[in-house]
C-alpha cells in the first residue's frame, strides 16, 4: 500500500471511532508500530490536529473538527501563500490580491489553532511605507524566503543568509527577523543585524539562501520595527489574522 494510501485510511479509522491505540491502528493497517507512527507525525504535517494520551499501546485520537488542508498541500505552504497574500495586498500592486482573503480563510481554518495564533503573530509584523522611488526594478526573489522568515521568527532563530549589496558585493548575514515591509515595487525584512547590533533592512530580492539557525534570540518589542521604518503603517490584515 502507497504512503498516501495507507494514510488515509488511517484517517477513516481515526473518524470512525475514538478510542484506538497505536498497535491497534497497526495491526488494522497491517504495518508497523513505527510505521504508523510516522504515518502520524506526517498527517500532523498535513495540518491534522491529532491528540495522544498514555495507557497500554498508546492511544491516538483525531480532533473531530481537525480537516485536511489538501491531499498535495503542507502546513508550510499555506503558510506561505498566506503571507504572500498579505505582501500582495501590502503592495497594492495587484488587485486580485483580496479576493485571495476567503479562499484562504478556509484553508487558514483547516490550521490547528495554535499554528493560526503563530501565522497571525507573523501577519502583524508586515508593514506598508511609501514607495520606493529612484530605486533599481526588483528581480527574482529567493521562493525559500517567505517560509524561512516565518519559521525563524516564530520559533526566535537567527536568519541567515548571503547578501548582496547595492555595490554587488555580497557578504553573509545572521540576522534577527522581526518583520516585513513592503515598498512598492520592493519589500524588505526588517531584521536586526547582529554583526552591527542595529536594526536594518534588507531587501528582498537581495537575499539569496535563507536558513533558519539553530540560534535563538530573545524576540524584541513591536516598536523595534516600527522605529527602522518609521513612515510604514501595518498592512492590511491577511486573512490569517482576521482581516480588518
Amino acid at each position: 500500500m502507497r504512503t498516501a494510501d495507507r494514510r488515509e485510511r488511517v484517517l477513516q479509522l481515526l473518524r470512525r471511532r475514538a478510542d484506538w491505540t497505536v498497535a491497534a491502528l497497526a495491526s488494522e493497517v497491517a504495518v508497523s508500530r513505527r510505521t504508523i507512527l510516522r504515518d502520524l507525525d506526517g498527517l500532523r504535517e498535513s495540518g491534522f490536529e491529532l491528540a495522544t494520551f498514555s495507557g497500554p499501546g498508546g492511544g491516538v485520537r483525531l480532533n473531530p473538527t481537525s480537516v485536511l488542508i489538501t491531499s498535495q498541500l503542507r502546513t508550510d505552504e499555506v503558510v506561505a501563500l498566506i503571507l504572500s497574500v498579505a505582501i500582495a495586498r501590502a503592495a497594492g500592486t495587484v488587485p486580485f490580491a483580496a479576493e485571495a482573503d476567503g479562499a484562504l480563510a478556509k484553508i487558514e481554518q483547516a490550521l490547528p489553532a495554535a499554528r493560526a495564533d503563530e501565522l497571525r503573530a507573523c501577519t502583524e509584523r508586515i508593514l506598508v511605507g511609501e514607495p520606493s522611488a529612484g530605486s533599481a526594478p526588483a528581480t527574482m526573489i529567493d521562493p525559500n524566503l517567505v517560509g524561512a522568515f516565518e519559521a525563524a521568527f516564530v520559533a526566535t532563530r537567527l536568519l541567515a543568509f548571503s547578501y548582496r549589496a547595492h555595490s554587488g558585493r555580497t557578504t553573509q548575514r545572521l540576522v534577527e527577523p522581526h518583520g516585513l515591509l513592503v515598498r512598492p515595487p520592493h519589500w524588505y525584512v526588517i531584521g536586526w543585524d547582529t554583526a552591527k547590533h542595529a536594526p536594518r533592512l534588507f531587501r528582498a530580492d537581495r537575499i539569496n539562501d535563507p536558513v533558519p539557525t539553530d540560534q535563538s534570540f530573545t524576540a524584541r518589542p513591536r516598536d523595534l520595527v516600527t522605529r527602522a521604518c518609521p513612515d510604514a503603517r501595518p498592512a492590511i490584515s491577511s486573512a490569517a489574522s482576521g482581516g480588518e
